[in-house]
């Protein structure tokens, strides 16, 4: 038995089975229920899980009330997000993740800095009005420095009209410092699991995976002034109904002001592809992460969510579903095509060529059918972070 599965044997400490929650209901209250919940204003976790748990009948008017309260919120607006993967270089070693440290196969890649401005210099042009820095995690003084140079190439392009987020790992207080001083508004962070022992589940045991710097890190994050994001994966094995509804319940703790989650994809060069057969099929995890995105706007009102790439990789209409049921944040790839190939974090992403006209405008068309306006040349932030700083 390898190191991983004699760790995932201690940790789980009993069959999946086992660790799944089941619920008995009174028939006809049970299905009553769900329209007295969502009329409630604070919603209880047995609320939520029933929301959760709601039937294929139900799901229409919980996206109903979800899409209502997006729309009162944070509008109808689809707020861009321009990707741009600019490392697959990364120090963790993450069981779940195609671009961890241990996965040989991976082609490493850091793209130079005038690469990177010419996608800021492309999507600025679109009328894009942010960008997502992304990387592997790793930090140091070189890093550091890339990052900070990418910041001030794009503020100067956009003459401090972009906005701009990084998703860049766990850095110190004095790193996400440097770096909100030199333009950046917003950070994601993903604590993928907010469940300590499925979080430790999913990493390698050690000081480099802590979930308690994880959680120090998204401090730190508020302390430095950004609009803070998380999320986690959706349909990982041994994860619960129960884990799921707890997630939501953390992210309303934590305050957060953005939300990206999706659900879990494999990757076959990943220990945790061991346990495949775990998982829930496609279509059971993108239906509940779409009512985890539909939960959550009901929980959390104005903050900013995404419509996952992930989704897209399951269903092609899945950035369209993630909408109506409650996000409001998309975001286009923008990474220079010969790339992307190597920022596989699970099999089978997809990618849309926004380089193309034709792609460009399909784009659109999709959104537009789909009943909603593009927020071009806006920063879209959360509304939930300027309630806050207001505070």
């Amino acid at each position: 038995m390898n190191n991983f599965s004699r760790q995932w044997v201690n940790l789980c400490n009993g069959s999946f089975l086992n660790a799944q929650i089941s619920f008995i209901f009174d028939i006809p209250n049970f299905i009553n229920m769900i329209d007295d919940i969502l009329k409630k204003e604070q919603l209880t976790k047995p609320d939520i899980l029933r929301l959760l748990e709601c039937t294929v009948e139900e799901e229409n008017r919980l996206f109903e009330k979800s899409a209502l309260i997006r729309e009162e919120n944070v509008g109808n607006k689809v707020y861009l997000r321009g990707l741009v993967e600019v490392s697959n270089v990364c120090s963790k070693n993450c069981f779940y993740c195609g671009i961890r440290s241990g996965n040989r196969k991976v082609n490493r890649y850091t793209i130079s800095e005038s690469e990177v401005l010419s996608a800021v210099e492309f999507a600025y042009s679109q009328g894009f009005g942010s960008l997502v820095f992304q990387s592997g995690e790793h930090s140091g003084n070189v890093f550091t420095n890339y990052i900070g140079n990418l910041l001030r190439g794009a503020m100067d392009i956009s003459k401090g009209e972009l906005g701009i987020t990084l998703s860049c790992g766990e850095q110190s207080l004095d790193v996400y410092r440097f770096w909100k001083e030199l333009g950046a508004r917003r950070y994601l962070l993903r604590i993928e699991a907010s469940n300590q022992d499925l979080y430790e589940k999913l990493h390698p045991l050690d000081e480099k995976h802590s979930y308690y710097k994880r959680l120090q890190s998204l401090s730190n994050l508020r302390i430095a002034g950004y609009q803070v994001g998380t999320g986690i994966m959706i349909g990982l094995p041994f994860q619960t109904l129960e884990n799921l509804a707890d997630d939501l319940i953390f992210m309303q703790s934590q305050d957060i002001d953005m939300v990206g989650m999706g659900p879990y994809i494999l990757h076959r060069d990943t220990p945790l592809y061991e346990y495949r057969h775990f998982v829930p099929p496609l279509k059971d995890r993108i239906n509940l992460s779409l009512k985890m995105i539909a939960v959550l706007r009901i929980l959390m009102k104005d903050i900013n969510i995404a419509s996952t790439t992930a989704l897209s990789a399951i269903d092609p209409r899945g950035k369209i579903l993630g909408l109506k049921a409650g996000a409001n944040v998309i975001m286009p790839n923008i990474t220079p095509s010969r790339y992307t190939s190597n920022y596989n974090l699970y099999d089978n992403k997809p990618f849309v060529d926004i380089y193309s006209n034709t792609s460009r405008l399909q784009f659109e068309e999709e959104i537009h059918e789909a009943g909603f306006s593009m927020g071009y040349g806006e920063w879209g932030d959360s509304p939930h972070f300027s309630k806050r700083m207001d505070q």
